[in-house]
């Protein structure tokens, strides 16, 4: 199978301090589905850095289907965290046009066919009906779906998403969800998250960091899960859905 993101040796952090990640190895595989896990402050952002090419390794390498990672790579679409609300006022169909800059350039102006391929991407994502809506006024649901519209405008083969699901409710989560899973059939993606357990049926992967790469693969150990956020940890299963408890007398968290 060929390879999609490949990590090897790479250390990483910002200009004064310490590294934010150290040594860590990593493969991933076209058309996998991997969420990183992990505590706060763990590196989960910074690893992302690193394979968008935003962020040099001070030791190590990183390449993208054997490539070294540059910004604006044109396998690769992002999605952050859902964007502040009440911020500067732009119609959804700007915004996913935004995936088609790398294409039309600063200085050149949409073709028919930028503007048709968000319009693809818009149906596509089931929000083609918001496109001359303000940005500002959609739901957090509505926004990711038109965040994902606009990292697949640029025609990606690799989708990377920040903590895409922190601000919306749990039946909006599902369906985002669900939506990836349908995505991942022509596209990898790799996905930051605090709750594996809601996308645990769709992931085939699961990485846990915490500075290093304390796990990898199909199934994460308690033992191994513990270690990356430092307290005791058991994965159990619920109606058929892996759910996380804490193990010291906090409430389970679902």
């Amino acid at each position: 199978m060929k390879e999609a993101i490949r990590l090897h040796g790479v250390t990483a952090g910002y200009r004064t301090g310490n590294p934010i990640i150290h040594n860590i190895d990593l493969t991933v595989q076209e058309n996998d589905f991997l969420a990183v896990i992990g505590p706060n402050g763990g590196g989960k952002t910074t690893l992302l850095k690193v394979i968008l090419g935003l962020l040099t390794p001070w030791e190590g390498t990183a390449s993208v289907f054997g490539e070294s990672p540059e910004k604006n790579h044109p396998a690769i679409g992002y999605v952050p965290q859902l964007i502040p609300e009440d911020s500067f006022p732009i119609t959804v169909m700007d915004v996913v046009l935004m995936g088609r800059l790398r294409n039309a350039g600063l200085l050149r102006r949409f073709s028919r066919g930028d503007r048709e391929t968000a319009e693809m991407n818009l149906a596509r994502l089931n929000v083609e009906d918001l496109a001359g809506d303000d940005m500002n006024s959609l739901s957090g649901g509505q926004k990711q779906r038109v965040l994902i519209a606009r990292a697949l405008a640029g025609k990606p083969q690799i989708l990377l998403l920040d903590e895409p699901v922190a601000s919306v409710d749990h039946d909006t989560q599902i369906s985002f969800f669900n939506l990836l899973a349908e995505l991942n059939s022509t596209i990898t993606i790799v996905l930051v998250t605090h709750d594996v357990g809601a996308v645990s049926a769709h992931v085939k992967n699961i990485a846990c960091i915490n500075r290093t790469l304390i796990s990898h693969g199909e199934t994460l150990s308690s033992e191994s899960v513990a270690k990356a956020y430092g307290c005791p940890f058991e994965l159990i299963s619920h109606g058929g859905i892996p759910h996380r408890v804490l193990g010291n007398g906090k409430e389970p968290k679902t």
